[in-house]
């Protein structure tokens, strides 16, 4: 069983930071590709950012491209995401999801991933 657990929302003021982070239990974690994904009030939920099982391949979406980092550190079975320059668009609700195929295809859409958290709430505001 894979269990994922977020922290590190909350309330910030736009042009400001947070930094996520979900703790995965499992055995296997180096070999999870991981990603964030958030969802806004009355939206569906999207592609944030994920970081490949093998090497340090990441991927972006282009909204939050140069602005948010997506990281892991496998020692500690933890994954992060570094947001700097928060825009009132950024407000969600942030999940962390984890996809344990082994796939060397980084995936941004939902299906892909068979394990979620619980999610962490992150307001901007101005």
């Amino acid at each position: 069983q894979v269990q994922l657990v977020e922290s590190g929302g909350g309330l910030v003021q736009a042009g400001g930071s947070l930094r996520l982070s979900c703790t995965v239990s499992g055995r296997t974690f180096s070999t999870y590709t991981m990603a964030w994904f958030r969802q806004a009030p009355g939206k569906d939920r999207e592609f944030v950012a994920a970081i490949r099982w093998s090497g340090s391949l990441t991927y972006y979406a282009d909204s939050v491209k140069g602005r948010f980092t997506i990281s892991r550190d496998s020692a500690r079975n933890t994954v992060y995401l570094q947001m700097n320059s928060l825009k009132l668009e950024d407000t969600a609700d942030y999940y962390c999801a984890a996809d344990t195929s082994k796939s060397i295809v980084v995936h941004t859409t939902r299906s892909s991933y068979d394990y979620w958290g619980q999610g962490t709430q992150v307001t901007v505001s101005s």
